[in-house]
């Protein structure tokens, strides 16, 4: 549907043969900006089957890396409910490949579900949904974490790493690939 756009008249126009008086409003039709088209369904439909299975191959990847029992490290594992003190942790540490393993791990960990979440839940492609649903997946890790898992803690930290991985997996791809698979929701 075209909008109907009204330019603004000057009195000092000059008038060429054919044109309107001054007074007269013109009329120019505005197009509406071109709206990019979801994937055809024969494409859609193996996109979403091979974000569902990267899903699934990742909730095994996380659970194998957080959920697994660490007996020999319950002396260096401690809750930590306060944002920050781990990172100034790892920073503060004299092994920089220890800061650079928990800190990237966790930035990475967070990624699929940025670049996931809008494919496979059209209702959740946006930013802030993105980032809610990871959190709370990621604050459910880390209590099965400390609370079931001999040689784990809960971490507040790893929430936030987590999250902000979502974020830059979300701005670089997910945004994107979302908007290939599911058209745009019109509103209004």
């Amino acid at each position: 549907m075209a909008r109907v756009a009204f330019r603004p008249l000057t009195v000092f126009r000059t008038r060429t043969a054919g044109s309107r008086p001054a007074a007269e409003p013109v009329e120019e039709p505005v197009e509406d900006p071109p709206r990019r088209r979801p994937l055809p369904w024969p494409l859609r439909l193996p996109a979403m089957a091979a974000a569902f299975v990267f899903m699934v191959a990742f909730a095994v990847v996380l659970a194998r890396l957080t959920l697994e029992p660490s007996p020999s490290s319950v002396s260096f594992v401690h809750t930590n409910l306060h944002p920050g003190r781990s990172l100034r942790a790892y920073l503060g540490a004299p092994g920089l490949r220890d800061a650079v393993q928990q800190i990237g791990g966790n930035l990475l960990l967070g990624v699929p579900f940025g670049v996931l979440v809008p494919v496979l839940a059209p209702r959740a492609r946006g930013l802030l949904r993105v980032l809610l649903l990871t959190a709370l997946v990621m604050l459910l890790v880390e209590f099965a974490q400390g609370a079931l898992i001999t040689g784990r803690a809960f971490d507040i930290d790893d929430v936030i790493l987590n999250t902000t991985g979502a974020l830059v997996g979300h701005l670089l791809l997910g945004r994107r690939m979302g908007r290939a698979v599911h058209a745009r929701r019109r509103r209004g």
